[in-house]
């Protein structure tokens, strides 16, 4: 697991105007703990459903359309890694049950559940010249944390991973 973030796991840091900080996006286009849900359980086609409900959760927050490179490229991240978690479910975990996407004003949160047993991790050592195997490292590198919360009933997990909001 990676974590990369300036502050422990929770606590997102300065709110976005204080001293010596910039909002990235205006409030009103990011509503403060907006959460979408998109059950995926037994459906067909998982990746491109999780993608493309991500992907209006961000037109209607305000990512896209993009204004800038820098904006552009946070939300083609946060389509990557909603393809890469719902992707290691499907193959790894007995297919995702559900996908979670919480927006603030300093990150988005996506959380796929599944109700497997295997704890996801990047391939070490990792060999980019090889096929597959590259989801988790890709996780790992975008995102600026991530972790895996086992079900209170030792079913399944949750995979979650934090992404950085756009400036």
């Amino acid at each position: 697991m990676s974590t990369t973030r300036p502050y422990p796991p929770g606590d997102l840091g300065p709110e976005p105007g204080g001293a010596g900080a910039s909002a990235a996006v205006p409030s009103a286009a990011m509503p403060a703990g907006q959460i979408r849900r998109l059950r995926l359980a037994g459906t067909r086609g998982a990746v491109a459903r999780g993608r493309d409900f991500a992907r209006q959760a961000l037109h209607d927050w305000g990512w896209l359309p993009a204004a800038n490179a820098d904006q552009r490229a946070a939300a083609e991240d946060v389509l990557l890694v909603v393809s890469e978690l719902v992707t290691n479910a499907c193959l790894h975990a007995e297919g995702p049950e559900e996908l979670r996407l919480r927006c603030t004003s300093k990150m988005l949160r996506l959380e796929v559940t599944d109700l497997g047993a295997g704890s996801p991790a990047p391939r070490s050592p990792h060999r980019p010249g090889r096929p597959g195997g590259h989801g988790m490292f890709i996780v790992q590198r975008l995102c600026l944390d991530w972790g895996v919360v086992r079900n209170p009933d030792g079913t399944g997990k949750t995979v979650w991973a934090e992404l950085a909001a756009p400036a």
